[in-house]
């Protein structure tokens, strides 16, 4: 399914324990922009098991009840992973500006993951910017993103 933001949607967010204070600063972020989020937690920065909150994240993009989603972990690679599982799902790992705009124009990215302890706090904002104002090109790329899915 194609990502598109639409803005009557919220925005699905999750995180693990090292991801916990980015979460929250972009909840807030986010919510002081006027934007809608439904957040799957964690809610502490107690050590917790990135699936668990990976999964329903994920879940909630790929039903399309939430517009995209954001994952947070300390390397950000464990949601990708996990989000990955998702047969609808094409989850970007995103440690600059260039990168994220490539996920969305040739991946055509429905979640960006986030490496919480390798990026400062602005440039994830920043990156967040890009990959919901950055359209996908389809094209060749198209082509290859629907190459994707295992069935």
């Amino acid at each position: 399914m194609p990502f598109v933001f639409d803005s009557s949607k919220p925005i699905a967010i999750g995180c693990d324990h090292a991801g916990f204070e980015y979460k929250t600063a972009l909840v807030k972020w986010l919510s002081d922009k006027g934007y809608k989020l439904k957040d799957f937690g964690t809610f502490s920065a107690d050590s917790v098991d990135y699936p668990d909150f990976a999964h329903p994240t994920a879940n909630s993009v790929e039903t399309g009840e939430s517009c995209f989603g954001i994952l947070l972990c300390g390397s950000a690679n464990g949601v990708a992973i996990t989000a990955n599982k998702h047969q609808h799902i094409r989850a970007g790992l995103c440690w600059e500006n260039d990168v994220a705009v490539l996920v969305r124009k040739h991946n055509n990215a429905n979640i960006i993951c986030i490496p919480a302890r390798f990026v400062a706090l602005a440039l994830a904002e920043q990156m967040i910017e890009i990959f919901m104002t950055t359209d996908f090109e389809g094209g060749r790329h198209a082509t290859r993103v629907n190459k994707i899915a295992c069935s």
